[in-house]
């Protein structure tokens, strides 16, 4: 019998959010709902010639990567922002889902991703009879843009390595070294939020990003100090929202990873390409079952206070 740790876990119940994009400034509603065995993580976009067929949140379909990550769902219809979205959903281990919005661009919300995790908490995960697969690494990619570079390794288990460089006495140079459970995403990484510097902003709004950018989403920064009023959440929460976009942009492998990511001034663009890199080559990776890998799977149990993981397998609708 399948241990509960090595099946895969969806929504118990559909939970919704309403805000604006941090780029576009405009309103939007997304919901995520369950989806059944296998099927992934998945998305669809309310038009107003009706909502488009759900495609597989996937890498393959990042069409830019400027500030933030964008899809292509098809027919001329695409999804920003979606990072902190799919951060939220691999980082609380959510193995199926379906976002559906009806803008083109994920609401920012308050810049981090704790709000789609705390949502996450308070309707709970439902185990499902499948078992989980993984992106085994089995052979190192790297990718590298002048000193910049991103790599995925192997690795027996879970784990992040990244780290920034900033020409800001705010910021400087962080890093942070980062073994996935539940309960650490929850605690150490969802909170952090997205940042930026008040002498960008009017590049950035002329060239039609980061229209909805303010104080309440976003650590603004202006010389040697921190303009939000309450101030960090995190002592290092620079590096720590780099973490956050690195494991979103990374569920975009369509499985979750069973290696070690490193980087070094990454970003959004990088970690596309070290997906492009890592599926260039079947020598590079293997997908293999969760009761195939070495370790046992206490990092699937360490859950957050309050998460309810549902052991009855019911069926997805």
């Amino acid at each position: 019998m399948q241990k509960l740790s090595t099946r895969q876990r969806t929504l118990a119940a559909a939970i919704s959010f309403s805000g604006y994009g941090v780029h576009s400034a405009q309103p939007v509603t997304l919901t995520i709902s369950p989806a059944a065995a296998d099927s992934g993580i998945m998305i669809c976009r309310e038009t107003e010639s009706g909502t488009t067929a759900p495609v597989p949140v996937h890498f393959s379909r990042v069409t830019r990567t400027t500030l933030c990550t964008t899809l292509d769902l098809g027919d001329s219809v695409s999804v920003a922002t979606i990072e902190h979205v799919t951060s939220a959903l691999s980082g609380m281990g959510v193995d199926n889902a379906l976002i559906t919005l009806d803008g083109g661009e994920c609401p920012i919300l308050d810049g981090s991703a704790r709000p789609f995790a705390e949502a996450i908490v308070e309707v709970g995960l439902e185990i499902q009879p499948a078992q989980r697969k993984f992106l085994k690494i089995m052979r190192a990619v790297t990718v590298r843009n002048n000193d910049a570079f991103a790599a995925l390794e192997p690795y027996n288990g879970r784990a992040l390595d990244l780290e920034i460089d900033f020409d800001s006495k705010v910021i400087g140079r962080q890093r942070m070294i980062f073994d996935w459970t539940p309960r650490r995403y929850y605690e150490d990484v969802s909170s952090a939020r997205t940042f930026g510097f008040v002498r960008d902003a009017k590049i950035l709004r002329q060239a039609g990003y980061a229209l909805g950018s303010s104080l309440d989403n976003s650590i603004t920064v202006h010389e040697d100090r921190i303009l939000n009023p309450g101030g960090l959440r995190y002592e290092d929460e620079f590096v720590r929202h780099k973490l956050l976009d690195a494991i979103g942009d990374l569920s975009l492998g369509g499985l979750p990873i069973w290696g070690r990511f490193r980087s070094y001034k990454g970003g959004h663009a990088l970690n596309a390409h070290v997906l492009a890199g890592l599926f260039s080559s079947e020598a590079n990776y293997e997908i293999v079952g969760a009761e195939d890998l070495p370790l046992e799977f206490e990092a699937f149990d360490d859950q957050p206070m309050g998460l309810a993981v549902n052991h009855y397998l019911r069926s997805v609708r």
